[in-house]
């Protein structure tokens, strides 16, 4: 009898660990398994960016909020899991999970790009070079895993990259693999990266730093995280080569006179 009432314990403590292990961990699985949980609007800073500058807003999982001197408002990562705070001139999406793209876009938005091809032959590639105002985005296709098979679909996720007023801002979204010498020479040099740092749904975290020394950013921006642990762990892995700066606020302000030689950078969000 005591050795069933133990093993009874036992068994709820497992399964008690397990519950909590998919409560941190549910937002960026497929969605039949566990629909994602909104997040709250964020709030949009006053005023534009000074002349030469990118404004660049953490919203929350892996989407940013963009703006230019001129005006110009961009979403990376567009997705109804984070709602967005305003209409946006551009969105991007990737179709990894339903955190990262919207079923039901803003119809305002003015131009909506999706990471990965629609309809058409199997294998097709989406491409974009949009030139909008002042500022220009383009897309270098990179492959994801299927989920449930653990195959690979190729060119279903997009590194996008937002360029304005001489800088070059680069979005992994959820990139699952290091880089090769074609995507490097598509992206060209790069001034900040937005790298995916969960360590598990992406790319372990190790590979996440071998993406970083490939792009060789000045500064590195970590996304994509469901607890302050994930962020602290890539901190210790490349915070001994990367000076650390760590914001009091979800918001950065970038000008080409302003950039450091080298820095990582972690934004306030939200962690869901």
């Amino acid at each position: 009898m005591f050795r069933a009432s133990r093993l009874f314990r036992a068994a709820l403590g497992t399964l008690a660990a397990l519950t909590a292990a998919v409560a941190a961990y549910a937002n960026c699985v497929p969605v039949a398994e566990a629909p994602p949980r909104a997040m709250p609007a964020a709030v949009v800073p006053e005023g534009l960016p000074p002349k030469g500058g990118v404004e660049l807003t953490f919203l929350g999982h892996a989407t940013f909020l963009l703006r230019t001197a001129g005006g110009v408002t961009a979403i990376m990562d567009y997705t109804d899991y984070v709602p967005a705070p305003l209409t946006p001139d551009i969105a991007t999406m990737n179709i990894a999970h339903s955190t990262h793209y919207s079923l039901s876009p803003d119809p305002g938005i003015k131009h909506l790009l999706r990471g990965w091809k629609e309809g058409g032959a199997p294998g097709g590639v989406a491409e974009h070079n949009l030139i909008y105002k002042d500022i220009r985005v383009f897309n270098v296709p990179t492959n994801i895993r299927e989920w449930g098979t653990g195959g690979t679909r190729y060119a279903g996720n997009s590194i996008f990259v937002f360029e304005s007023d001489g800088l070059c801002i680069a979005h992994l979204s959820h990139l699952h693999h290091t880089l090769t010498e074609e995507h490097l020479k598509q992206l060209g040099p790069i001034d900040v990266l937005l790298v995916p740092v969960d360590g598990l749904y992406t790319m372990p975290q190790s590979r996440a730093v071998e993406v970083v020394e490939q792009v060789k950013p000045k500064v590195v921006v970590p996304q994509h995280v469901f607890t302050p642990v994930a962020v602290e762990q890539f901190i210790a892995i490349l915070g001994d080569r990367w000076p650390v700066k760590r914001s009091d606020s979800p918001t950065a302000v970038f000008t080409r006179a302003t950039m450091p030689e080298r820095q990582l950078l972690v934004l306030q969000a939200p962690y869901r």
